[in-house]
């Protein structure tokens, strides 16, 4: 493997990752600060702040979870270093 391929790889990986550590922060964070103003709003009868603290953003980690593996995955076939299934 070619040092330029191994550097455009890390260059996905490493964009991959922030972008994760971005929405993590915010789903973890900033969702949680705005808790008061967001129970203005309901969904099926429930402030949508409650929701967001009690099931909305554990929603979003597991959806992050499968799209991380996958988008990684696709990323490591790119540049041939997939695991063998």
């Amino acid at each position: 493997m070619s040092k330029q391929n191994t550097e455009a790889h890390w260059a996905k990986t490493s964009k991959l990752m922030v972008t994760m550590l971005v929405l993590w922060a915010f789903f973890s964070f900033v969702v949680h600060m705005f808790v008061v103003p967001l129970n203005g709003i309901k969904i099926l009868g429930f402030p949508l702040g409650f929701y967001m603290a009690s099931q909305g953003s554990l929603i979003a980690f597991v959806v992050m979870l499968f799209w991380f593996a996958k988008a990684q995955n696709n990323i490591d076939q790119e540049f041939g270093m997939a695991e063998d299934e």
